[in-house]
C-alpha cells in the first residue's frame, strides 16, 4: 500500500460544516483583534493579514500539544490534522479531490515547486533552449527571482506582459496578454509556463484569470500557474472553473490564519512524480501533498488551524462570502472618500477591485520614484500612525499622463494601496486622509520627509 493510502488520503473526508448560531457583534470583533497595536490605522491587511484571538488560541493548543508529547503528536495527530485542513481547503475552492491540495508555507514556496519542475524540463532536455515562461511585469518579486533561479539559469527565456496602469477596463489586460503570447511564441518558441496573478500585489488589480487561462489553452501554452496570493478570503475561488494547472493562495492574508500557510492546488491530470517540495525530507517520493506535510521538525500549527479559521468566518453574516462582499464595498467606499478629499482618482474601476484599492495621492507630494514611495510610507507610519503601502507609477515615456492620472496640480505618480478587513473602522481612513491633507498644506514633498 502506498503512502497516500496509508495516511487515509483516499477515504478520509471532512464533511461537517460549522453551525452558525448567531452573527458576531462589533464588540466581539474588537475583542478578536484587541492584540493589534493601539493608535495605528492598519489599512494594509494585504501584506501580512491578521489572525483573530480565537484562532490564535487554537494555534497555541496545537503548539502545546506538540511540546507536551512530540512523538505522539507526530505519529497520531499531525497527519490527521493536516489532512483535515486540506479537506477544508478542497471544499472552499471546489477542487475534485483532496489529493490535489498541498499545504505549504506561502505562495513563494509554491512558486518554487512549480518553477523547479519547469527548470528540470530544460536541464533534462525536454524543453528547447529559449523556450519561454510568460508572466505579468508586476508579478511578485519573489516569483521573478524564482524564475531567475530555476528557469533562466537552466536555459529558459522570460517574456513580461506590460500591463497599463491606471486601468480603464479588463480589456486592456486581455489585449496586452495576447501581445505577450505572440511575443512568447515568436521564432517557433514554446511557452512552457504562463504565470498569471489573480490579484496583482502592486499596483493591485483583479485579473480576469479565467479568460486568460482560456487564451493560454487556445494558444497551446503547456502549463498555467495562477499566483493568487491575495485571493483566498477576498474573492471567490473555483479552481475547476478557472481551469489552471496550478493555483496557489495564502491563507494568512485574507482568511484569518496565522503566518504562514498557503495551499497549492495541482490539477489531478497534471500532478506527477516530477512535483516535489523544495525541502527534501524522508517523505520524498511519496507525492507532493505528503512531502509538503513533513519537511522536518518545525511549527506546523499554522497549517492545522484552517478548520478554526473556517469556524471563525462562519460567525459572520453570510460567512466568508459575506465578508468578501462587505470588504469590497467598504474598500471602494473608503477609496472614493479619500480620492474626493484629495482631488485625485482611483487606479482602476470597481469591477476589477477586491478588498484592496489603489487611490491616487496628490501630485504635490511629488512621489518621483520608489525611494520616495518608501520614504512617504515610513513617514506616515512614524509621524501619523498610518500603515499603508505606497506605489510609484512612472508617467508614460512621452511624459504625458495616462487617462485619469492627473489632478489639478499635475500628473499623479503616487498611489496608496488601501485594504479593508473586518477590524477596520472609518477612523482609520480619516486618519490617513487628514495626514495627507496636512502634508500638502505644510508643503511637504517626499524628498524632504524624514522617517527617523
Amino acid at each position: 500500500m502506498d503512502q497516500e493510502a496509508r495516511n487515509g488520503e483516499l477515504t478520509h473526508h471532512v464533511s461537517k460544516k460549522p453551525k452558525l448560531t448567531r452573527c458576531i457583534s462589533e464588540a466581539e470583533i474588537r475583542d478578536e483583534f484587541s492584540h493589534h497595536q493601539h493608535g495605528v490605522a492598519r489599512i494594509n491587511n494585504g501584506s501580512f493579514g491578521s489572525c483573530p484571538k480565537s484562532v490564535l488560541a487554537d494555534q497555541q493548543k496545537w503548539q502545546l500539544k506538540f511540546l507536551q508529547q512530540p512523538d505522539d503528536f507526530y505519529f497520531n495527530s499531525l497527519r490527521k490534522g493536516i489532512l483535515e485542513s486540506r479537506a477544508a481547503v478542497k471544499d472552499l475552492i471546489n477542487a475534485d479531490d483532496v489529493g490535489e491540495i498541498s499545504l505549504v508555507d506561502n505562495a513563494t514556496t509554491a512558486a518554487a515547486i512549480v518553477l523547479q519542475q519547469i527548470g528540470r524540463g530544460f536541464t533534462e532536455g525536454r524543453f528547447h533552449r529559449n523556450d519561454t515562461v510568460l508572466m505579468l511585469h508586476c508579478a511578485f518579486q519573489a516569483v521573478k527571482k524564482s524564475i531567475q533561479a530555476y528557469v533562466t539559469r537552466a536555459g529558459g527565456s522570460v517574456v513580461e506582459v506590460q500591463l497599463p496602469f491606471p486601468l480603464a477596463s479588463e480589456e486592456e489586460i486581455i489585449n496586452e496578454f495576447k501581445k505577450g503570447i505572440e511575443k512568447g511564441k515568436k521564432d517557433g518558441k514554446m511557452i512552457r509556463l504562463a504565470i498569471i496573478d489573480h490579484i496583482t500585489s502592486m499596483p493591485c488589480v483583479v485579473i480576469p484569470v479565467r479568460k486568460l487561462v482560456k487564451i493560454c489553452r487556445d494558444e497551446g501554452v503547456d502549463q498555467v500557474f495562477v499566483d493568487a496570493a491575495h485571493a483566498m478570503g477576498s474573492i471567490k475561488i473555483d479552481v475547476k472553473e478557472i481551469g489552471a494547472d496550478f493555483y496557489v493562495s495564502n491563507l494568512h492574508k485574507w482568511f484569518f490564519c496565522p503566518p504562514s500557510v498557503a495551499f497549492l492546488y495541482c490539477r489531478k491530470s497534471i500532478l506527477s512524480s516530477d512535483m516535489h517540495h523544495p525541502v527534501v525530507s524522508h517523505e520524498f517520493g511519496n507525492g507532493l501533498p505528503i512531502e509538503s506535510a513533513w519537511i522536518g521538525t518545525r511549527d506546523y500549527s499554522a497549517q492545522l488551524v484552517i478548520p478554526s479559521a473556517v469556524t471563525f468566518v462562519s460567525r459572520f453574516e453570510g460567512g466568508i462570502d459575506g465578508i468578501m462582499q462587505r470588504n469590497h464595498e467598504q474598500a471602494l467606499k473608503m477609496a472614493r472618500m479619500l480620492a474626493n478629499a484629495w482631488g485625485t482618482s482611483l487606479g482602476s474601476p470597481p469591477e476589477i477591485c477586491a478588498a484592496m484599492v489603489m487611490v491616487g495621492l496628490p501630485s504635490r507630494l511629488r512621489v518621483m520614484g520608489e525611494d520616495d514611495a518608501l520614504r512617504l510610507r515610513g513617514h506616515l507610519r512614524v509621524r501619523f500612525g498610518v500603515e499603508v503601502p505606497i506605489h510609484y507609477q512612472a508617467p508614460k515615456d512621452d511624459g504625458q499622463p495616462q487617462a485619469g492620472a492627473r489632478d489639478k496640480d499635475g500628473i499623479i505618480t503616487g498611489y496608496a494601496r488601501i485594504s479593508h478587513q473586518v477590524y477596520n473602522t472609518l477612523e482609520d481612513y480619516e486618519k490617513f486622509r487628514d495626514a495627507v491633507i496636512l502634508l500638502v498644506e505644510e508643503g511637504q514633498v517626499c524628498q524632504m520627509l524624514l522617517t527617523e
